[in-house]
């Protein structure tokens, strides 16, 4: 395993579901959900250490009412053909409950050189094969085709999610078919709840990799590991392979509890860096979902002589938390 930097972690405080976009300006991009899940900021800085205490910008709020009007949840950061695009989960508030689990996805689109700065625009929902609970959507090419892959609630499946891969006609718009990739299966999976959320696409030697995570989003929360080789027809569900146990998870001894929802980066000189969200602590007070503590944490990573990356535990943070 390469040596480890020492990141200020947590990376960046109560930002759960984290994502962290090196660019070619030289700029590492983050955003992630805020814990009043109301709106999407951006932050960026010119080393991953210092988005710490980057200053952040409001590019978009939910609005009053409507179909995006609650639990603005994990937003990404992508620049495709020269704009920038964020994909995001929101749901709609009624007069009888919050929202909750009643997600879709939507995109956003700016064309401005910094999006911090730019005018982003609405390109609505994107439409998958059912109006179900959907979301975590991201984004990846591969010998010249543009894919999406994302978890939702199929109707006719047990559970709360699995995760899905379509081509893309461009970046706001499905074509073919949506083709699942994993269900919950294994008892890592389905503690709490039946989910695989949160995929996040890694591309190294010779093979395609999508993390994702499973189970409620307490100390059970853990990531596993999708790999099909890079030549292979992405769209044929019978080239990928799952992991039969979890690639991260809750370590007791650091004080790391439900690490997971991950992006990756790299640093100046190519090395790879997991971005993901843990606790400090165990024991929560009422939903999970609704403790602000998932905080933002940086962790580099190596391969195994097979060339699939190990990510090995969560370590403990760098500097103490404040005072609640």
């Amino acid at each position: 395993m390469p040596s480890q930097p020492v990141f200020p972690n947590p990376l960046v405080e109560q930002r759960a579901d984290p994502w962290v976009h090196l660019h070619t300006d030289g700029y590492y991009y983050f955003t992630g959900s805020v814990p009043e899940y109301d709106r999407i900021e951006l932050r960026r800085a010119r080393k991953l250490e210092d988005l710490t205490a980057a200053e952040t910008v409001v590019v978009w709020r939910k609005y009053p009412t409507g179909p995006m009007s609650a639990n603005i949840w994990a937003p990404e950061l992508h620049f495709i053909d020269g704009k920038w695009y964020i994909y995001f989960a929101a749901a709609r508030t009624t007069e009888t409950r919050d929202g909750l689990f009643d997600h879709r996805m939507f995109v956003l689109e700016c064309d401005a050189e910094n999006p911090l700065e730019g005018q982003w625009v609405e390109k609505g929902q994107l439409k998958t094969k059912w109006e179900t609970f959907a979301l975590d959507a991201t984004t990846f090419e591969h010998r010249g085709k543009r894919y999406l892959v994302w978890a939702q609630k199929n109707p006719e499946i047990f559970g709360n999610s699995n995760l899905y891969i379509s081509e893309m006609e461009n970046p706001w718009t499905l074509k073919g078919e949506q083709v699942m990739l994993t269900t919950p299966e294994y008892p890592w999976e389905v503690i709490g709840f039946l989910v695989n959320e949160g995929p996040a696409v890694l591309k190294r030697n010779g093979r395609i990799f999508i993390s994702f995570s499973a189970s409620a989003t307490d100390h059970h929360y853990c990531m596993g590991l999708l790999s099909a080789p890079e030549d292979a027809d992405l769209l044929d569900p019978d080239v990928w392979t799952k992991s039969r146990e979890p690639v991260f998870q809750t370590s007791e001894k650091n004080r790391q509890y439900g690490p997971g929802h991950n992006s990756f980066t790299t640093l100046e000189d190519g090395t790879d860096v997991l971005i993901f969200h843990a606790r400090s602590y165990k024991e929560i007070v009422g939903d999970p979902l609704y403790d602000p503590n998932r905080h933002a944490r940086a962790q580099v990573f190596g391969y195994a002589e097979d060339g699939t990356p190990v990510f090995g535990v969560p370590l403990p943070d760098t500097q103490k938390e404040p005072a609640v």
